[in-house]
């Protein structure tokens, strides 16, 4: 069933596709149950071959009503993080593992759920296919889903945030925290710790960049 469902993803997927002609044809995907949920696809955004891609785990609520990746308040924090850092956002690819909200209501608010692996697995041809089409010299995971999904599910932030590792993918691939559990963090001493700690990550990435 798991092969001829990723048979039929790749089969969506134009060959040797431009960012423009994925993002056209992502909006068609039916390859989890996920697009009955999401308010629609949410692809990548940024420049083609951009040097620096970053990479997370989905779409969040205003995410999926916009249409666009990290526009909600993670998404302003990872561009505070950005300036910090000395990368220019505008020059920066970003996008998610999975392209569809996963949610569940709690009274009128739509409340994050994590995608599981099945989830994971049905958007990683989209993924490939973005990287195909940018050829990024850097990628950054952000948090454990995007490591797991490109790294694989033994690794753990926790153990390697901020190093480089081999990978086939690109030149330098990386992994930190995602900017949302920043925003989780108990109290404002705990968040100012956190950032300056993810400032310090995104530092890295700026040298190799240069």
């Amino acid at each position: 069933m798991a092969k001829r469902t990723l048979t039929k993803q790749l089969d969506l997927i134009p060959t040797k596709a431009s960012l423009d002609e994925l993002r056209e044809a992502a909006k068609s995907c039916k390859n989890c149950d996920l697009w009955k949920l999401g308010t629609q696809t949410v692809f990548g955004e940024g420049v083609a071959h951009s040097r620096l891609m970053l990479v997370g785990e989905q779409p969040g609520d205003q995410e999926a009503l916009a249409g666009k990746p990290f526009v909600g308040p993670a998404g302003k924090l990872l561009d505070n993080a950005l300036v910090e850092a000395g990368i220019d956002r505008k020059k920066v690819y970003v996008t998610n593992a999975v392209k569809h909200f996963k949610w569940e209501p709690r009274g009128k608010r739509r409340i994050h759920k994590k995608p599981n692996a099945a989830e994971i697995a049905a958007c990683r041809p989209w993924l490939d296919a973005e990287i195909a089409a940018i050829r990024p010299k850097v990628i950054v995971c952000l948090g454990a889903t995007a490591a797991q999904a490109l790294l694989g599910k033994d690794f753990r932030v926790t153990q390697h945030r901020g190093e480089f590792v081999e990978s086939t993918l690109a030149p330098y691939v990386a992994a930190t925290v995602h900017p949302s559990s920043i925003l989780r963090a108990p109290d404002e001493n705990a968040r100012h710790e956190e950032m300056a700690r993810f400032i310090a990550d995104l530092k890295k990435i700026a040298r190799v960049l240069q």
